[in-house]
Order: C-alpha cells, then structure tokens, then sequence
C-alpha cells in the first residue's frame, strides 16, 4: 500500500496564498480560512459525468459571451482574510466556476469571488462543500452556488441576497434548472443525471 507524505506545514499555523505557492505535497489540498484541507480522492465516473455535462453546458452557452467557465483543477484565491492576493487565507478548487470578470482571471487562477460556483458533492467532501466553502463563498460575494448531490440526483441552488444566501430551489429529476447570473440559460436535470444508475 502507497501512503501519501503528510505536508510539510504544520496544521498549528494560518496559511496564506503566498505559502501555498511554496508547497510541494504528494496531494492536492486547499485553504480555506488558513487551514490546509486535502481535496478527495479521484473523482468517481458519477461526479464526472456530472461535472462534464454541466461543464459542456455552461460552455456552450457562453460561447460569443463575455463571461467564462473553468473546471477543477483551477486555482481561485478569494478576498477572504485579507484584500491583498499573497496574504489571501483561502484558495479553493470549485469544480465548476463561471467568471464574467476578466480583470481578475491570471495565469495563476482566478483572484476574486466567480459569478458562479458549482460543487459535485462526494461522501469525503461533503462536510468542506456544505459548510467551509458555503460561507466563504457567500462572504466573499459568490453570486450563485450549486451544490449538487450526484447519489440523489439533486441540485440546490443558493442566490445571494444583501449578503447573505438564500436557497431559490432545490432542482431533482425531470426539473429545468434557470440561473439569474447566466441570462436565458437553463438546464434539464434529467440530462444531468442521464445514465448515473448503469453500472
């Protein structure tokens, strides 16, 4: 059996994006408020699925668009802790976000709050996905979050207003997904969720 190193940081510490350029794990991980958190496993064929077909939807929409979508793995380092990038205490890899303003797409990655977040949720996930991120993008002014539940083929879609998230919907099979951040664009679940029951 292969073990992964444990990173080179001590969890005792607060992080910030000037020392996650610095790391060299054997793992992928994130920051979220100065705390390192490793990210799961390889996602499983239903969390890909999932995320290709969202992904290919939302991509295709915005072609001769001005906003654009990225998946995992794409470095977004968000205004939380502290305005200036390097000081930064949280970067996240959202599985899906949509970023219509330019200005703040770099080489590096996205350096300020998407538009919209999308999170495929896995059983090793779930608790960073529902709760640590929930408020960092909601403090951060993420307009639109996603939280989709692959094993029960449903999407919660959560919008904020003055500040705060409010949940719009909660989306299951057969149901027509509409976002106020992407304009006219809707998404039918059932194509989402397509085929998740084949072995």
């Amino acid at each position: 059996m292969i073990i992964l190193a444990e990173p080179q940081a001590t969890y005792e510490k607060e992080y910030t994006y000037a020392d996650y350029l610095t790391w060299q794990f054997d793992e992928m991980v994130e920051l979220i408020r100065g705390r390192i958190f490793r990210m799961s496993p390889a996602p499983t064929s239903f969390h890909q699925k999932v995320s290709a077909v969202i992904f290919g939807e939302i991509y295709g929409y915005l072609k001769n668009k001005n906003c654009n979508v990225f998946a995992a793995p794409f470095d977004v380092i968000l205004p939380i802790g502290n305005k200036v990038n390097e000081k930064s205490t949280t970067v996240v890899q959202p599985d899906i976000c949509v970023i219509c303003d330019t200005s703040i797409i770099k080489r590096r990655g996205c350096f300020g709050a998407p538009d919209l977040i999308v999170e495929i949720l896995s059983p090793s996930t779930s608790k960073k996905d529902l709760i640590n991120k929930y408020e960092v993008y909601e403090e951060s002014g993420v307009l639109e979050y996603w939280i989709v539940y692959p094993l029960e083929k449903m999407i919660q879609v959560h919008q904020l207003e003055n500040g705060s998230y409010k949940r719009k919907a909660v989306f299951q099979e057969d149901d027509l997904i509409e976002s106020t951040v992407l304009k006219d664009f809707s998404l039918s679940t059932k194509e989402v969720f397509k085929g998740l029951n084949e072995n």
